[in-house]
């Protein structure tokens, strides 16, 4: 049986032979938020924003265009529990987009990239000298909470009247980089050698 630190470690590195029914699933809470509020926000032509990540998105390439296509052949060690919620999350927004758009309701989902002072970074981002040397931003630094809040208050905005059914990106280009979040495939052959990056709860 897993100790209570070890079943919160695994809610964040885990390999798929580790999945289980308690393992996490966004996609139940969205769901479940639409459902409570969709009548509220059809009144009132309004949007919803959800929350993804860019974990299942990785190593693709620069085609913005072919994000769904290449994101069936691409994934993040370790991940896959997160990545399939989130690509749920990714569906069930544009499905929403779709089926709600003639009543004047919009849905788009923001994709954090490496923010830092969250939780997920402070345990899954390299430390030490390992995060100097591996972790490179095209944007030149890490990105903040306020840059989400910022991405939040455009596409609820007037500016975005005609966006809709959309992912937003919001990591400073990171994930052009096509990497992973541990060194691969280390990470996946010898996990051992890659445990001093992980930070577990205390």
């Amino acid at each position: 049986m897993l100790s209570r630190r070890s079943w919160r470690l695994t809610q964040y590195v885990l390999f798929i032979q580790g999945l289980a029914e308690h393992s996490s699933h966004p996609q139940i809470g969205s769901f479940n938020t639409i459902k409570a509020t969709i009548d509220h926000v059809r009144a009132s032509k309004g949007a919803y924003i959800h929350v993804s990540a860019t974990l299942h998105y990785n190593g693709m390439g620069p085609d913005l265009n072919l994000w769904k296509f290449f994101s069936l052949f691409t994934g993040t060690p370790f991940q896959a529990h997160v990545s399939a919620a989130k690509a749920g999350v990714d569906a069930l927004s544009a499905v929403l987009a779709v089926e709600e758009g003639p009543n004047g309701v919009r849905s788009n989902v923001i994709a954090p990239g490496p923010i830092q002072g969250t939780e997920g970074m402070d345990r899954l981002g390299p430390k030490g000298e390992t995060a100097n040397r591996n972790r490179n931003y095209p944007a030149g630094r890490m990105g903040t909470v306020g840059d989400i809040g910022n991405a939040t208050i455009f596409l609820f905005s007037d500016a975005a009247a005609y966006i809709t059914g959309q992912v937003l990106p919001v990591d400073g280009g990171t994930m052009h980089l096509q990497s992973t979040i541990l060194p691969y495939p280390q990470s996946v052959i010898d996990p051992g050698s890659v445990r001093h990056m992980i930070k577990p709860r205390m």
